[in-house]
């Protein structure tokens, strides 16, 4: 641990000036040394996906004066990219956490501080209208202020590129660089937001941004053919989880013929503590209590949620015994492929080199479904902003044409008009799937059902493992290091086939011992691969005190694929000790 951080602390502790608020945190901690280190220790990491940490006072945590001095580091960025700022802007955006609206002014305030025009949504704003806002408006960048589906302690800044990604590694650094030249966070002075107002300086996006991206969202439809009366009979519940996404995907569905649409109204108003539920993911059945408490009442054909920044959708179906599914990632993944490209297919609007992006953890069944339909499939890091990067490279060589692109942890993305992972088109497009098949006399659970009679029964799952301080980070170093130096020959008394050390960036066969390259950026990530199609792969996670492990398995019914993937879940804990 840095033992300079009595000298952060002390900068900060004498601050005459200091936040009240953060004053008051501070004086609460004195006593703790534990803690003031931790806060003050080192910068707070900035990373592709920008910072994310615990509110608190400290150089390590997120603040009003970490956020200045990162938009800070970000107007130094731009100024050297961009030398004529002139009809260039920067779009900011922020969602229903604590304090996410005053860091979205006070970054508008630091970069007109210098000169450079902001624009900021008037309300509370999904991650993917960013996105959307800053190809729209051609800006040269747009900033997120969201923690995601983190606890309501935690907010962060995430930046977006001029082509509405997620930066790339490279750009992360360049900004880092800037950052920490930006110098004493405690003495960055942002700019009056009235005068930067009346300069030019700073705009306020209204609601004509939602209704551009609507008109985009309706291009995407593929059966527009489907009758009133049909729409009309699919039920929808719809959770926001108390975040951003509530007039979005309310008015979309209105806008395409959903009128049977009951929001579950406790969750309907943004809350910066998720108070209803024990986390804001849709990765998390126990977020659907309320909304599975609704579709019973009410007979639903499905159950939609995001997360508080709208990237993420979970959906629930109804099954055959009345009661209502969770849909993985990887399900719901597959079923939006296939409709999408049997119906392009269909009217004769599948390009010959249509292209799906996946990230390696991610199931094997898109590749599956996307190879009968003539589609080529391409892997990624995990991460939706390397699917960004991929849809931008195409679109500029014209290699492939984009069809769809997705990754395990309920991330899908249908029109690149959009460059991150994309809760609200989704959803729309999820009710129209409903509809076509509920035309069909079929339900979505019937539907995967015979996908999974078709491709095979593919099963997966996550396991993350919390490993808090410096004894876990070490323990995952030593996890990661023991797989490189110690790579085992089998699991569970399968041979592994094949090795791939993202790192390195070297695949192994290990029956002959041949190495080939591999065509994806550096990443602590390992996966192997075995003969009947089980893979598993590990890596640490990027944004939190997680080791993260990835298994997939094919199976001839249900019941072998799971059992399957209970055999090499716990062969694959075993090798880990975990």
């Amino acid at each position: 641990m840095n033992a300079n951080w009595h000298e952060h602390y002390t900068r900060w502790n004498e601050c005459e000036s200091l936040d009240p608020e953060l004053r008051q945190q501070l004086t609460t901690m004195h006593a703790d040394e534990k803690q003031l280190a931790d806060c003050f220790s080192a910068p707070i990491a900035f990373g592709t996906g920008g910072m994310r940490g615990v509110m608190e006072p400290g150089i390590n945590r997120i603040n009003l004066y970490t956020i200045r001095k990162a938009s800070a580091g970000l107007a130094r960025y731009l100024l050297e990219t961009y030398p004529d700022l002139a009809v260039k802007k920067v779009i900011i955006a922020y969602d229903s956490r604590k304090h996410s609206l005053l860091f979205a002014k006070e970054t508008a305030k630091v970069l007109g501080q210098y000169g450079i025009t902001t624009c900021i949504f008037k309300q509370l704003t999904p991650t993917p209208l960013l996105s959307f806002a800053v190809r729209h408006f051609s800006a040269c960048a747009g900033i997120v202020i969201t923690a995601s589906h983190n606890p309501p302690e935690y907010n962060g800044y995430k930046i977006y590129g001029a082509d509405g990604g997620q930066i790339t590694l490279a750009t992360a650094e360049r900004l880092m660089d800037h950052i920490v030249a930006a110098g004493n966070e405690l003495e960055i002075t942002p700019a009056d937001e009235q005068e930067l107002y009346k300069n030019g300086l700073l705009h306020y996006i209204d609601d004509s941004l939602l209704h551009a991206y609507l008109e985009k969202v309706k291009q995407l439809r593929v059966h527009l053919d489907l009758s009133p009366a049909i729409r009309e009979q699919v039920k929808i519940v719809f959770t926001p989880l108390h975040g951003t996404t509530h007039d979005s995907i309310t008015r979309g569905l209105k806008l395409f013929g959903y009128t049977q649409v009951s929001v579950v109204l406790e969750q309907a108003i943004p809350d910066p503590n998720f108070s209803t539920v024990a986390s804001p993911n849709p990765e998390e059945p126990e977020a659907f209590r309320l909304a599975i408490s609704s579709a019973k009442q009410m007979d639903a054909d499905i159950i939609m949620g995001t997360d508080p920044d709208g990237d993420r959708l979970g959906v629930l179906v109804k099954n055959q015994a009345g009661d209502y599914s969770v849909l993985t990632g990887n399900q719901l993944g597959a079923m939006l492929l296939h409709y999408l490209l049997e119906t392009k297919q269909k009217k004769g609007e599948l390009p010959t080199n249509g292209l799906v992006l996946k990230t390696i953890v991610t199931s094997e069944m898109g590749r599956a479904i996307a190879a009968d339909f003539g589609v080529s499939t391409e892997d990624t890091l995990t991460g939706f902003k390397y699917i960004g990067e991929k849809i931008e490279a195409y679109k500029k060589s014209g290699a492939y044409v984009f069809q769809f692109g997705y990754e395990e942890s309920y991330g899908y993305l249908i029109g690149d008009f959009v460059r991150d992972k994309d809760a609200v088109q989704t959803a729309l497009l999820i009710a129209d799937m409903c509809a076509y098949y509920k035309s069909q006399h079929k339900s979505l659970a019937d539907t995967l059902n015979e996908l999974f009679n078709r491709y095979g029964h593919y099963a997966e799952e996550l396991i993350s493992f919390t490993c808090k301080g410096g004894d876990g980070m070490q323990k995952i170093s030593a996890t990661m290091l023991s797989l490189r130096s110690q790579p085992p020959a089998q699991i569970a008394s399968h041979p592994i086939l094949a090795i791939e050390d993202y790192t390195s960036g070297i695949r192994t066969d290990c029956q002959t011992g041949t190495t080939t390259p591999l065509t994806l950026p550096a990443s602590d990530t390992i996966k192997y691969f075995f003969h009947d199609h089980s893979w598993f792969c590990v890596r640490p996670s990027g944004t939190e005190p997680k080791i993260k492990i990835y298994l997939g398995v094919k199976g001839t019914n249900s019941q072998d694929s799971q059992e399957k993937l209970f055999t090499l879940k716990q062969a694959v804990l075993q090798l880990l000790d975990f």
